[in-house]
């Protein structure tokens, strides 16, 4: 697996954390928020945004991925998720998620979380989120 050092880890947490801060949540009162670490040491933030069709919501690791996008940044590292509330265990990416990851993270990279019962760090790889994730074969440039 891409690596990422505890420090480094513990850092995308807190700044995901800060990130939910800004997570628009009126519905569901779970803000979320997501770091992505990019290759050059940049973090690139976001937050869920929700919407009342509930299908228009947006998770907190798409926003990070859609702001670093449109930004011109896409040489990703490792993507932290938190959210304070863990209603059901560990907060982890939901299924669209993974597969934004797997479409613009290495198979390797470090998905970062915690552990719901002790806090400390749970990472785990992009293709441990999603084994068979979807591909597309035809060449997309």
């Amino acid at each position: 697996m891409n690596t990422i050092s505890s420090e480094q880890a513990t850092l995308l947490l807190a700044e995901a954390e800060k990130a939910s801060e800004n997570a628009y949540a009126p519905y569901s009162h779970f803000p979320v928020g997501a770091a992505l670490l990019l290759n050059t040491g940049e973090i690139v933030s976001g937050a869920n945004v929700e919407n009342a069709s509930f299908g228009l919501t947006l998770c907190a690791e798409r926003s990070a991925v859609v702001k670093a996008i449109t930004a011109g940044k896409k040489d990703f590292h490792a993507i932290a998720v938190w959210a304070k509330q863990r209603p059901f265990g560990a907060i982890t990416p939901c299924g669209a998620c993974r597969q934004v990851l797997a479409e613009f993270f290495e198979k390797d990279a470090p998905v970062v979380m915690t552990d719901p019962e002790t806090g400390k760090l749970r990472i785990l790889s992009v293709e441990a989120l999603l084994p068979y994730g979807f591909e597309f074969s035809a060449s997309v440039e």
